[in-house]
């Protein structure tokens, strides 16, 4: 095992650590540059990673509509079996299976072997896709303010514009394009510094909203486990029924908890969000264990 594959292995949770225990001081620096410092990192992340992505290989399957499926209907089927235990655990449960996929899913997915312009395909239809039906459920289960045009405002240009740039780079610039594609493993290391920044972030809410239900966000964070679990093993389940097991577990498992983050607080209970924020330490330690496993079978 390299020493690069080797701290891929442990880098996202000691990221999550160093993002904790540094959590003031990185809610201030982003602050000091208007929380620019995600929406930059998604972006260079994803345009190392579109340079190595061929636009005429993209296909739709039947493996994405099921993937699909499975949010569109989960997602209500969950609140509905968790809300008589309680309202805020259900929404909590809601959002971790209606969140899409993370746009940095396709850069562990490619790490892990995946299939990435399937990834790509999976993340343009089921980012659509939810901002079309997230509005709805969140109008029947939240407050009622969330629109289309609020949730495709924050991930078409974290999506579309990566991906515009890095095709724009392969064919009208090819020998840049090549040097990108082929050092693109950076993504890893500018996922791995938006990942602290997350941590960071969500930390600070938590330990301002002390007015919580500790019980509460122990149940959100028990059903956001339970959930990530199920998510990764589901996806995985399907993608081997069409060849890819790796892009169906990671488009499935790995959520833009940012988002998902964001729509709980401003339209759902706000104690809600807790679960989404617990997702992000299950999903990344799931991925460490991937990334370690494939670097321990090498």
């Amino acid at each position: 095992m390299s020493v690069s594959q080797s701290f891929r292995s442990f880098a996202m949770p000691l990221g999550m650590v160093v993002g904790a225990l540094l959590c003031r001081q990185i809610v201030w620096v982003d602050a000091a540059l208007e929380g620019m410092l995600t929406p930059v990192f998604i972006f260079t992340m994803l345009f190392f990673t579109f340079c190595r992505v061929d636009a005429r290989k993209i296909r739709f399957s039947w493996m994405h509509l099921w993937l699909l499926l499975f949010q569109v209907v989960g997602s209500l089927g969950l609140y509905f079996a968790l809300v008589s235990l309680n309202v805020v655990v259900a929404q909590g449960a809601m959002i971790c299976v209606l969140a899409p996929v993370a746009m940095a899913a396709v850069v562990i997915g490619g790490m892990l072997g995946a299939n990435v312009e399937s990834m790509v395909a999976y993340s343009l239809l089921c980012n659509v896709a939810i901002a079309l039906y997230a509005p709805f459920l969140l109008h029947a289960f939240g407050n009622g303010e969330c629109t289309m045009m609020q949730i495709l405002q924050r991930v078409a240009p974290l999506l579309i514009a990566p991906f515009v740039a890095g095709q724009f780079c392969r064919f009208a610039l090819p020998k840049a394009g090549a040097w990108v594609a082929n050092h693109s493993q950076i993504s890893f290391y500018i996922w791995l510094l938006s990942l602290i920044v997350i941590v960071g972030r969500t930390t600070c809410f938590i330990l301002d909203h002390e007015e919580a239900d500790r019980m509460v966000e122990i149940m959100l964070a028990v059903v956001a486990l339970a959930i990530c679990l199920l998510q990764f093993a589901l996806g995985r389940w399907i993608g081997r029924k069409y060849g890819d097991t790796v892009a169906g577990g990671q488009s499935l498992g790995q959520k833009n908890t940012v988002l998902a983050v964001w729509l709980s607080q401003a339209f759902l209970d706000p104690v809600s969000s807790v679960a989404p924020t617990a997702y992000i330490v299950w999903q990344n330690i799931v991925n460490s264990y991937q990334l370690w496993r494939k670097s321990e079978l090498r």
